[in-house]
């Protein structure tokens, strides 16, 4: 097998390198080949629109999937969470790795939990399905809270938090791990308040459809159970046709008996900003075997989910 480097393609915010480099050490221990990583600039990392404005859907991961096609680099590094849905023919996704935890958690002032936070907090989020699923849980308990659209890094985020410009700022516990920085966690928010974006707390590794030995060896690193997990998630948020910036949550977790794993629950969410309308339902099947199982399970969710009306509380549909 060749010793040459393989150029790994990635973001160059310091979340996208965290874990880049981590995918980097794994890659060279299965390849046995060095592993350099390649920075890339997205459209999504110097927009400063807010991510509903410019689509959401691929502003990430575009320039990525170029480097790959036009041979600049061997594989790329992505947050599952901002992928298409649609898998292009040319590129494989060649591994999902074990998944970080997928929670929503909140950075506050005086190290507040979400449910202490003074009359008229102000809490910062660029995600519309955060935003409606907290407004949505704040009018069923009586919290009094406005949730405020933000951009940018971690670092910028906790800023607005300790320069005193918001109360709290709403991130995802897996970006915050990855960094070493849980530690600034004040509130792991359940998923039963929030339910995380599909496929939160996951990376994929791409690489070229033609590419059969990188393939091959990629594939050490993906764990079954993730892969059918965040298929099932995503099969949900393609028959939604929703794009990764809409109001949608959805998790697959295990149910089990003891130490019997029984079966795989899929849970969706779909609400307008304001949380005054939501859908949220569930379905539980046998844990899949198969991709073709998996997608079915978030198919089958999806078609509840519309027949409830959940199509009319999207805003942005993918195109």
């Amino acid at each position: 097998m060749s010793t040459k480097a393989l150029r790994l393609g990635t973001r160059r915010s310091k979340l996208a390198m965290a874990q880049s480099g981590q995918v980097a050490k794994a890659v060279s221990q299965v390849t046995g080949r060095p592993v350099e990583l390649v920075e890339i600039t997205t459209y999504g990392d110097v927009s400063r629109e807010a991510l509903a404005q410019i689509g959401g859907t691929g502003v990430f991961v575009t320039a990525l999937r170029e480097a790959l096609l036009k041979g600049e680099v061997d594989l790329a590094v992505h947050s599952l969470k901002d992928l298409p849905t649609g898998q292009p023919d040319e590129l494989a996704l060649a591994a999902v790795p074990p998944r970080e935890d997928p929670r929503d958690v909140i950075v506050a002032r005086d190290e507040l939990k979400f449910t202490d936070l003074p009359r008229g907090a102000r809490i910062g989020t660029g995600s519309p399905r955060r935003m409606a699923q907290l407004n949505a849980y704040a009018r069923a308990h009586g919290l009094d809270i406005e949730t405020v659209a933000i951009r940018g890094n971690i670092d910028t985020r906790v800023r607005f938090v300790s320069d005193g410009e918001l109360d709290a700022v709403v991130l995802a516990a897996a970006g915050l791990q990855r960094i070493g920085r849980i530690d600034e966690v004040t509130d792991f928010l359940s998923v039963d308040t929030v339910l995380p974006a599909p496929g939160q707390g996951a990376l994929a590794i791409e690489c070229t459809a033609d590419n059969a030995d990188l393939i091959a060896a990629l594939g050490e690193l993906d764990d079954l159970f993730t892969r059918v997990a965040v298929t099932a998630e995503r099969s949900l948020l393609a028959a939604l046709e929703a794009g990764c910036s809409a109001p949608v949550g959805a998790l697959a977790d295990l149910l089990a008996d003891g130490q019997i794993v029984k079966e795989m629950r899929l849970r969706g969410v779909v609400g307008t900003t304001d949380g005054s309308r939501m859908v949220q339902l569930s379905t539980t099947g046998p844990v899949p075997e198969t991709y073709d199982q998996a997608m079915a399970l978030g198919r089958e969710l999806a078609a509840g989910m519309l027949a409830e009306g959940a199509a009319g509380l999207m805003g942005e549909r993918a195109q």
